[in-house]
């Protein structure tokens, strides 16, 4: 260990046992906040002590916001370096390979993966990463490098969007950190072709989290007319067109997602079968629904509605709503999915709002399927957070 390390101690309230037992976020009402501690650079290295100045592990400092302190490891003794990371990186890049045969996946799940704050997802011989806390982002050089080194890639881009950079004070601008990221790759996915826009997408190009449900949907899809709601590039959409669906409708707000969408059914060879709308999701069912439309597959994945506790019962009232008008959509005997990626809506709360939904609309189902992110996206236990991804389906008769 580092004995210049500076330190951060917990207020005696604190629950130090918490944090020893594998809690990896300290909040600033924990932490005894004076002049030297306030001063910490964003992202420092630090040493984290119980109220009685016992040493409890390793953490990245950012003084400046709500979670003050990130765990990077229990043990005081180590040595956060290029090494630490290597390990890190290797033991995640492990799992992916045994899990998945080809080279698209999720590769870092943040905490969940040992590295808080770093998303990674990897196109092929691109990766894509999110350096979503001050500490990653002071390490963006050392991770491209270390991940090259893992996993063989030759380019990495680094994506700056997203809410989580805005609360650490982090800037919004892209760019490549290693090689020449090309703009657009082709994903191979439950027997669909997803185009991922690496450079100018939603997130980093591609949600590689609805794999299984997408599985799911493409088992319930042979002969269907599919409404794919809130589509993006064609997430389900495409999955069921794989499975053998007649038809699949796609609904989204962005040009940019629908015309990829577009042309990944022109890349399966099903651009015949494949249709977009563009417009507001909650406008178009209304429509759909006054024009006496019906569809044997309806599914609607809509971006977060809660995004936080302070948001849930309003978020709520979205889901609700969204359920009633998917649910009307739904052909007798068809079936209905609905998601979340809302982490404050649990799984109890995300459901009850759909079945009030559905029951508005006059079409209860029965639930034969509870989906959640795939084991790429894995769930740090402590963490709600990591298990934001919800989707249920139901049998409409």
């Amino acid at each position: 260990m580092d004995t210049q390390l500076p330190t951060l101690r917990l207020k005696p309230k604190a629950d130090a046992k918490r944090i020893r037992h594998g809690f990896p976020w300290v909040y600033g009402d924990d932490i005894v906040l004076d002049r030297r501690s306030r001063n910490l650079v964003p992202g420092a290295l630090a040493l984290l002590e119980d109220s009685e100045r016992n040493p409890l592990a390793l953490v990245a400092a950012n003084p400046g916001t709500r979670i003050v302190a990130r765990v990077l490891d229990l043990n005081p003794e180590t040595q956060i370096d290029a090494a630490w990371v290597h390990a890190k990186i290797a033991q995640a890049f492990a799992l992916r390979s045994r899990l998945f045969d080809a080279p698209y996946y999720r590769l870092i799940h943040a905490e969940a993966d040992g590295l808080p704050g770093v998303i990674v997802d990897r196109f092929d011989d691109t990766l894509v990463i999110q350096p979503n806390t001050a500490w990653a982002e002071a390490n963006c050089t050392l991770l491209a490098n270390v991940l090259a080194e893992v996993t063989g890639c030759t380019s990495v881009f680094k994506n700056a969007q997203g809410r989580a950079r805005v609360t650490e004070g982090l800037d919004d601008v892209n760019g490549p950190l290693l090689g020449t990221p090309p703009s657009k790759v082709a994903v191979p996915m439950n027997g669909a072709t997803y185009m991922a826009d690496l450079i100018g997408g939603q997130k980093t190009g591609l949600f590689y989290d609805q794999r299984p449900s997408h599985a799911f949907a493409a088992r319930l899809a042979p002969g269907s007319r599919v409404l794919d709601v809130f589509s993006h590039v064609g997430g389900f959409g495409l999955a069921a067109l794989a499975g053998g669906a007649q038809s699949a409708l796609a609904v989204d707000g962005s040009a940019p997602a629908l015309a990829l969408a577009e042309e990944g059914a022109d890349a399966m060879g099903r651009a015949d079968a494949f249709s977009t709308r563009r417009g507001d999701a909650f406008d178009v069912m209304t429509e759909l629904s006054a024009a006496g439309e019906t569809f044997d597959l309806v599914v609607a994945d809509p971006p977060a509605f809660a995004p936080s506790k302070q948001a849930l019962a309003t978020g709520l009232r979205a889901y609700e709503r969204v359920a009633k008008l998917a649910a009307s959509l739904v052909a007798p005997g068809g079936y209905l999915i609905l998601c979340s990626c809302s982490h404050a809506a649990e799984l109890s709360k995300f459901r009850a709002a759909c079945v009030r939904g559905m029951g508005r609309a006059g079409r209860p189902g029965a639930l034969i399927y509870t989906g959640f992110a795939g084991p790429d996206h894995p769930m740090h236990p402590q963490l709600a957070e990591t298990g934001y991804l919800k989707a249920l389906a139901f049998h409409c008769p």
